[in-house]
């Protein structure tokens, strides 16, 4: 009869492998040093504020207009881990009117930086979309730089019924 105190055992060509019980304590192992990773994790829980700060540093100005920035989104957003967005700036893009950037941020995703863009009179409209990450719902806020550094504002709330950030 085979000992089993033996955890690597050798197969034909003389190789070590660990077998399934050994594995699985391995990966038992890892997920509780994963865990443990998590629970001491020094981030601060998000908030509006966190992501008006942000947004204060992308944008260089905290005194914002409304009315040229519209954002797109659903109402309610069934699955958070994938919502469409689209945010469009009325501006003519000319050489001497155009939007020189759009960030959008999440005011309480973990990580509220959703997305910057970049932009110049050759994109020829200006207008972003992309997919996005909501932990729950919340405000989404969008803002535009233009070239003679006046920044634009708008905000939307989305609804969130299945959380797409871990949390």
């Amino acid at each position: 009869m085979p000992k089993l105190t033996k955890s690597i055992n050798s197969n034909r060509d003389g190789q070590t492998a660990l077998d399934r019980r050994e594995a699985l304590k391995l990966f038992g192992f890892g997920a509780v040093a994963a865990t443990a990773g998590s629970l001491l994790s020094t981030e601060t829980a998000a908030t509006p504020a966190s992501a008006k700060a942000l947004l204060n540093k992308l944008s260089g100005s905290t005194n914002y207009g409304s009315g040229k920035v519209s954002i797109k989104l659903p109402e309610i957003a069934e699955n958070g881990a994938v919502v469409p967005i689209t945010v469009s700036v009325d501006s003519p893009m000319t050489k001497a009117s155009y939007v020189k950037a759009i960030h959008i941020a999440a005011e309480l995703n973990p990580r509220p930086e959703v997305a910057s863009f970049h932009l110049s009179p050759a994109s020829g409209k200006a207008e972003v979309s992309t997919r996005m990450r909501m932990a729950k719902t919340m405000n989404v806020v969008a803002v535009a730089v233009m070239n003679d550094g006046s920044v634009q504002r708008a905000v939307r709330k989305v609804k969130v019924t299945i959380g797409g950030c871990g949390g």
